[in-house]
């Protein structure tokens, strides 16, 4: 991937080539298998580190392209999928024709997924000193399910080229296909976690007061709003930020994401004066995100209800997850913050 981005930035395209061969070195063994995937892990942290910006806020790298193929972990979806070949096929652009996986079939194949199986555990065994959450449960089997079940249906539809005569050999490699499938994504999920590609990681080089600020700037250039705007998300994206333009409706002009916990926004107002000149004024505040909000209140909730019924123990790690949570969101918070205050100094250094 760093070799095809690096093509692209000179100026390059990338074709397609049905000729093209790629020479895949197969692991023999578990323990190289696991080796190979956390390397593949590590890669993925370090794309990021030197390619933010081809990088979403949860640290996965923006693509649709389409890969086929009887190898590959299967998502999970309603419908058989398809490709379009067109008549004689001849049509191009399959991607156009075959659908992306929905958000709930892909969700189970990322390695974060993981982290939700764990976290979702560890509540679920809290449930041992405070019955109520055993209704956490149901829950825990919903996580755990959908890996199991597409490690399931890839092993039984992967092909094997020298397939044992044998069906108690076929149900073994069988077996270890599906193994392999579930070691894939927690293998990725330490080599990213070592290299510091988490979900919680901050782009920004600093952190900023987590509340509203307002900041005033005197410009001697006039320039159309809108280019002003355009010149900040260009800066914004070049620091490697997620950036959201508002709508039509809003109250905001641009949004900066610090994580899936927290954001900030920014409105900038613009009063013309003569010769020229104009008076600006950029406002900024944070937002927690509505899942992490809700998650903290959530937590902050079951909290109160133990310690209310006086199971201390579960009471204090509730607490506890719910103070990592409400971290969560401030840092996230603060981490957009300041680079929206970065990006809006450089205006007024390099001479707005």
């Amino acid at each position: 991937m760093d070799v095809c981005w690096r093509l692209q930035e000179r100026g390059f395209t990338l074709g397609f080539s049905a000729a093209a061969m790629v020479w895949h070195h197969r692991r023999n063994s578990v323990r190289t298998y696991w080796k190979q995937q956390m390397g593949y892990g590590r890669a993925e942290a370090m794309l990021e580190r030197k390619w933010p910006k081809k990088y979403n806020g949860s640290g996965h790298a923006r693509w649709a392209g389409r890969i086929y193929g009887n190898g590959l972990t299967h998502a999970l979806r309603w419908r058989r999928a398809r490709v379009y070949h067109g008549v004689w096929g001849v049509a191009p652009y399959q991607s156009l024709y075959e659908p992306a996986p929905g958000l709930l079939g892909s969700l189970p194949q990322m390695p974060e997924w993981y982290l939700m199986i764990a976290i979702v555990l560890v509540l679920s065994a809290v449930s041992l000193v405070w019955s109520p959450l055993k209704l956490l449960l149901p829950l825990l089997v919903g996580v755990v399910l959908p890996p199991l079940a597409q490690a399931s249906l890839s092993a039984a539809r992967a092909s094997f080229n020298d397939a044992p005569p044998r069906r108690a050999a076929r149900v073994k490699r069988r077996l270890l296909t599906a193994a392999l499938h579930l070691l894939q994504p927690l293998a990725r999920l330490r080599g990213r976690l070592q290299y510091g590609l988490t979900p919680w990681r901050r782009g920004s080089p600093g952190l900023a007061a987590p509340w509203p600020r307002t900041l005033a700037i005197w410009s001697e250039h006039w320039q159309d709003p809108d280019q002003r705007l355009q010149r900040i998300e260009a800066d914004l994206k070049a620091a490697g930020a997620a950036v959201r333009l508002g709508g039509d409706y809003d109250r905001w002009d641009l949004e900066v994401s610090g994580g899936p916990f927290g954001s900030a926004r920014l409105l900038m107002g613009v009063e013309d004066h003569g010769g020229g000149t104009q008076f600006l004024r950029f406002r900024r505040w944070p937002r927690g995100s509505r899942g992490g909000v809700a998650l903290t209140a959530l937590f902050a909730a079951l909290a109160g209800g133990a310690a209310a019924a006086g199971a201390w123990a579960a009471g204090t790690i509730l607490a506890v997850v719910t103070l990592a949570l409400a971290l969560c969101v401030v840092l996230e918070c603060s981490a957009a913050a300041a680079l929206i205050a970065r990006t809006v100094r450089q205006l007024r250094t390099g001479g707005a």
